[in-house]
C-alpha cells in the first residue's frame, strides 16, 4: 500500500482515514475526515464551554508516537479550541463582535453553558498534546535548517486542516499541520492563522522538527503579531501583489513581527 505520493504506508484502516508510516520506532499517523455534523458539534459545544468554529474537523489528528518510551506528540482540534480564551478577556473589540457573538449563541442557545463571551477570534497558542514525562525541557539548540534544505526525498507528506472560520466574513482564523517525512528526520508545522480585516493579523507556529537515529526531538514556537494598517503600509510599499499576501501567511510572515518564541527539547532513549 502507498500513499498518493508513491510511498510505502504501513496501515490504513477501512473508515478510520489514519494513514500511517513508521521510522526507527517513530510511528507518525495522520488522519482526515470530514468537518463534524451536528450531533459531535454539539457534545464538542458541551464539553468546551464555547461554540466552535464554522468548520470544526474534530476528528482530523496528526499524532507522532515513540513506541520505546511511550512518548508522543498530536494534535487535534477539540485540545487546540480549549487553550482558546474563554472569559472574553482577549476578545478583540470591533463594531461586529457583538452582534457575531449573539448570532453565534443563538446557534448554541439550548446550551446554556456558551452564552458567555470568548475568544471569537479562535486564537490558541497550542503547542500540541504530549505526556507529562518525558517534558520538553527549554534548549538553545534551534532546529537545524540546514539538514532540512538538503534534497532527500520525502517518504510521507500530509496537510492536515483542524478548524477554520471566516470570522463573520471579516476575515479568517485557521489552524492546520503539515508534515514531512524524510529518510532520517521529520518536520512537523502546526499554524494558527488569523486576518481580521482592518484589525489584526497573527501567526503562530509551532515546528516540531525530530532527528530519528539519535531521538532528538526539538519544538519551536513562534508568534507573530502586527495591526492590519501597519502591515498594509508596508506592503504598499514593496511591488508585491498587496491582497494576494494579506491572503497567505507564508509571504506574509516577512511583514509581521515575532512578538514571542519558544525553544525546548526532549531526547527519547
Amino acid at each position: 500500500m502507498t500513499t498518493l505520493n508513491g510511498a510505502p504506508v504501513d496501515t490504513q484502516t477501512p473508515g478510520l482515514a489514519d494513514t500511517s508510516i513508521t521510522k526507527d520506532g517513530f510511528r507518525i499517523t495522520t488522519r482526515k475526515l470530514p468537518i463534524l455534523k451536528a450531533g459531535p458539534i454539539e457534545e464538542m459545544t458541551q464539553n468546551l464551554g464555547i461554540a466552535p468554529p464554522e468548520m470544526i474537523f474534530g476528528d482530523n489528528l496528526t499524532r507522532i508516537e515513540h513506541a520505546p518510551t511511550g512518548w508522543f506528540i498530536e494534535f487535534n482540534a477539540f485540545d487546540a479550541l480549549d487553550r482558546v480564551d474563554k472569559t472574553g478577556e482577549s476578545m478583540l473589540k470591533v463594531s461586529y463582535s457583538k452582534e457575531w457573538q449573539q448570532n453565534r449563541q443563538k446557534q448554541f442557545e439550548d446550551i446554556k453553558e456558551v452564552v458567555k463571551p470568548f475568544d471569537w477570534s479562535y486564537s490558541t497558542d497550542y503547542k500540541g498534546t504530549t505526556p507529562t514525562n518525558p517534558a520538553f525541557q527549554p534548549t538553545e539548540t534551534p532546529i537545524p535548517l540546514a539538514l532540512l534544505r538538503r534534497p532527500d526525498p520525502i517518504q510521507f507528506f500530509d496537510d492536515v486542516v483542524l478548524y477554520e472560520d471566516e470570522l463573520a466574513d471579516n476575515g479568517i482564523a485557521m489552524l492546520s499541520c503539515k508534515i514531512r517525512v524524510m529518510p532520517a528526520r521529520l518536520l512537523l508545522l502546526v499554524r494558527f492563522f488569523m486576518r481580521l480585516d482592518g484589525v489584526l493579523f497573527r501567526i503562530r507556529d509551532t515546528r516540531v522538527f525530530i532527528e530519528f537515529a539519535t531521538g532528538e526531538v526539538i519544538r519551536e514556537y513562534t508568534a507573530r503579531e502586527e495591526k492590519y494598517e501597519v502591515v498594509r503600509k508596508r506592503l504598499a510599499g514593496t511591488r508585491e501583489d498587496v491582497l494576494a499576501i494579506m491572503r497567505d501567511p507564508n509571504p506574509l510572515q516577512e511583514y509581521v513581527p515575532v512578538v514571542e518564541k519558544v525553544l525546548e527539547k526532549v531526547v527519547l532513549k
